[in-house]
């Protein structure tokens, strides 16, 4: 059954992390954009295709779904895809969005970057690559979100963090660590920029079938939901178009987990 679509006629919303056809990025991207709301959607291919286990990792990803949104009559506009680890590049994102959708009251930080490594192989470059996409990135778009935003009227940012607050992965922890900043950031922009009407929310969208799980371990996972199923990009859709809606303008400061009541700690 269709989900019913809560409206956001009217709104302008940056989404980052789209790329792949089977990510929350997409289906975050299509669910604001038959809302209502003129989206603007920024993704890096190149990070998909190097790490190896997502299935709908494709070349130009972020252009073809740009493509797609556009011919089912979305209106969805591409943003220069680009690398979050390359310095300046967040303000210059944040900037382009602003520019093309005639300002931004809205923004969807659910980019991420991950490996995994035992302690043994830790890597300056790779502890760096998580903080600068994962973290610093974050920051310098809130940054600049909140310079290009119109106070007087509802805004608001919703960043997209991992369970590691609960429980540490110890195979990905310089991802672990990242995330759990993200939440920390969250915390502090939300009172930071709450009397600029500017509203800041997370959402831990728990295990989610994104197209990065198979066999024996897929079906294990779903077993731990009531409901005998994974978590959806859809399901962290609805929450984040809730937190985007009017509904929530009371709503700031918040991590919202999305767990379907799994038996299971993420």
């Amino acid at each position: 059954m269709q989900p019913s679509i809560m409206r956001l006629d009217g709104r302008k919303i940056l989404i980052t992390g789209v790329s792949r056809p089977l990510g929350i990025g997409a289906a975050l991207a299509k669910r604001f954009a038959e809302a209502g709301a003129a989206v603007a959607i920024h993704g890096y291919s190149g990070y998909d295709l190097t790490v190896g286990e997502h299935n709908s990792a494709m070349p130009n990803g972020t252009e073809m779904l740009a493509q797609q949104y556009k011919n089912m009559g979305l209106n969805v506009t591409l943003v220069t895809p680009s690398d979050f680890n390359t310095y300046g590049t967040a303000e210059k994102v944040v900037a382009e969005a602003a520019k093309k959708l005639g300002g931004l009251d809205g923004m969807i930080v659910n980019h991420g970057y991950g490996t995994s490594s035992d302690i043994g192989d830790w890597t300056e470059e790779d502890i760096d690559a998580h903080l600068h996409v994962n973290v610093r990135a974050a920051m310098m778009m809130v940054k600049a979100f909140a310079k290009q935003a119109d106070e007087t009227k509802d805004n608001a940012i919703t960043m997209f963090s991992s369970g590691q607050y609960k429980h540490i992965e110890t195979d990905l922890m310089a991802y672990s660590v990242s995330k759990d900043a993200v939440v920390c950031l969250m915390r502090g922009a939300a009172q930071l920029l709450a009397d600029r009407h500017i509203r800041v929310n997370c959402i831990d969208p728990g295990p989610n079938d994104t197209g990065y799980c198979f066999g024996e371990v897929y079906d294990t996972v779903a077993k731990s939901f009531p409901a005998g199923r994974w978590g959806t990009p859809d399901d962290a859709a609805d929450l984040a178009l809730f937190l985007h809606s009017d509904y929530a303008k009371w709503i700031t400061g918040q991590l919202i987990a999305s767990h379907g009541g799994s038996k299971f700690e993420f």
